[in-house]
């Protein structure tokens, strides 16, 4: 590509020609060839400025960063801007340039992985070739690809989206992280619709205050959404009335969903083991929905996904007839296995305040026995939530126990420890191993075990080494030994 077909993005006066011929373009020193335009961004751990030399000795044809980030001349052309995160991803987005033609992010602290898989099932059901991306990877016609990040970095992202509109894919569902928001990871993402779950304590390590975590949620809304498209706002939590205002005041179509929702009203719900049974208002027309999915944090998430669906040209008796026929995100209140006893574990990815105690509620009706829980907090994050989580599980279950989560580079005994103080009668087994045969060791007839904390992922970080472990696994190998 020229310089010039940036010049909408990148300032043109006094840097490159603007016939110079652009290669690539790279947030990652290590990663330059020559010719690519190189990103120097401001991170938490590292400054890019601090790399720039190295990337003109690779060839960089010119170094982009924030006015006065360099220190000294690299060698190269130095083009600053305001906001080098936002340029990188409208550059990406220019690189490559193929999106699917409808695209619908989901924000919120919880249920954003069951939204984008649910939208994604929901327009398969109605015959449309759809992608999700998110925490536990890429889903679409011939994909099926773990992942790390919940919003991918915008060079990974806009590569995606490319390959994903020239494999065929008209419809994809993302989620929009508030790290992701924050830092422009979405920008140069053609939206059709967003949707909000709800608003609970988390990454409080990045984000001062719950208002200024609040505030980059809100980005979705007041910035990414073009004006006049839909924003399906989940009405029962106490974060949906600010968030309301806020897309309303961003000129978006607000559509709610929930009990107090006005455009999905949900109007009644019988909660059983493996599924529950749910009458939804659309416009005076009610919907019978059986979902096939326990927990009524499942209900909101599947009537998120409905909205979006439904508001990005779906027909609502499709949407609905798609709901009797999802399957929860992995690692989501996941039935792993059942004792022979008849007791059931799931796995959840619950790891934080909010999550763990929707998951905990959620279990309870259906539960004839105790209620079992394993979990931890991970390391090099926010320090807060741990004794709110302790007292969480105290509270809403009937056993305890506190194990290992990822303690990362911190010492396992002092998270674990910050833990037990608010868990009066917890049990601690710092061997995630041996706290979850011990936990399936343990149970009776009607009892119900949750796993929570890592849900889908496939690794324990120790010491900054990630080992191999899985909750799936560990769970299945336990009730083995039980005969289960």
């Amino acid at each position: 590509m020229k310089f010039s077909e940036f010049a909408d993005i990148l300032p043109q006066q006094g840097s490159l020609p603007a016939q110079a011929e652009v290669s690539g373009i790279s947030a990652d020193s290590r990663k330059v060839k020559a010719g690519d335009l190189f990103f120097a961004l401001a991170g938490v751990k590292a400054n890019g400025a601090a790399f720039a030399a190295d990337a003109a000795r690779k060839g960089a044809a010119a170094i982009i960063a924030a006015p006065g980030a360099l220190s000294s001349d690299p060698g190269v052309p130095v083009i600053e801007t305001d906001d080098p995160r936002r340029a990188l991803a409208l550059c990406a987005a220019r690189l490559f340039p193929r999106q699917p033609a409808t695209m619908v992010a989901v924000t919120g602290t919880s249920g954003k992985t069951s939204v984008a898989s649910f939208t994604r099932q929901i327009w398969e059901h109605a015959g449309l070739p759809a992608a999700s991306i998110g925490t536990t990877g890429v889903v679409a016609p011939g994909r099926d690809e773990y992942g790390e990040l919940t919003t991918p970095d915008p060079i990974a992202l806009h590569r995606l989206l490319d390959e994903l509109a020239g494999e065929g894919v008209s419809h994809a569902s993302m989620e929009a992280s508030s790290h992701g928001l924050d830092q422009r990871r979405l920008d140069g993402v053609r939206l059709a619709a967003g949707g909000f779950t709800n608003l609970g304590r988390d990454h409080m390590d990045y984000h001062p205050t719950v208002e200024e975590y609040h505030q980059a949620k809100l980005r979705l809304f007041d910035t990414l959404l073009p004006k006049g498209a839909p924003a399906v706002i989940f009405a029962d939590d106490p974060w949906s009335d600010p968030t309301v205002v806020a897309a309303k005041a961003a000129g978006l179509y607000v559509r709610t969903v929930g009990r107090k929702g006005a455009f999905l009203t949900l109007k009644r719900v019988e909660h059983e083991r493996h599924r529950q049974r749910a009458e939804v208002d659309v416009g005076g027309v009610i919907y019978e929905v059986d979902l096939p999915l326990a927990g009524d944090f499942q209900v909101a998430n599947a009537l998120v996904a409905a909205g979006l669906a439904i508001s990005t040209g779906t027909a609502a008796e499709t949407a609905f007839a798609a709901l009797e026929t999802l399957r929860g995100a992995s690692g989501r209140l996941e039935l792993v296995g059942t004792a022979k006893n008849g007791a059931q574990v799931y796995v959840d990815y619950a790891h934080k305040p909010d999550g763990l105690e929707n998951v905990l509620q959620s279990v309870r009706p259906f539960t004839t026995g105790r209620v079992i829980v394993v979990f931890g907090c991970g390391g090099d994050r926010d320090t807060g939530k741990r004794p709110i989580m302790g007292e969480i599980a105290s509270r809403l279950a009937d056993v305890a126990i506190v194990t290992d989560d990822n303690p990362r580079s911190e010492d396992p005994e002092a998270i674990r420890a910050a833990i037990m103080a608010a868990a009066p009668g917890a049990r601690e087994i710092g061997d995630r191993h041996e706290a979850i045969r011990s936990a399936v060791a343990m149970l009776e007839e009607g009892d119900t075990l949750i796993v929570a904390g890592k849900g889908h992922e496939t690794g324990q970080e120790i010491a900054g080494e990630k080992h191999h472990f899985s909750d799936h696994e560990e769970v299945r190998a336990a009730l083995a030994e039980r005969g289960g």
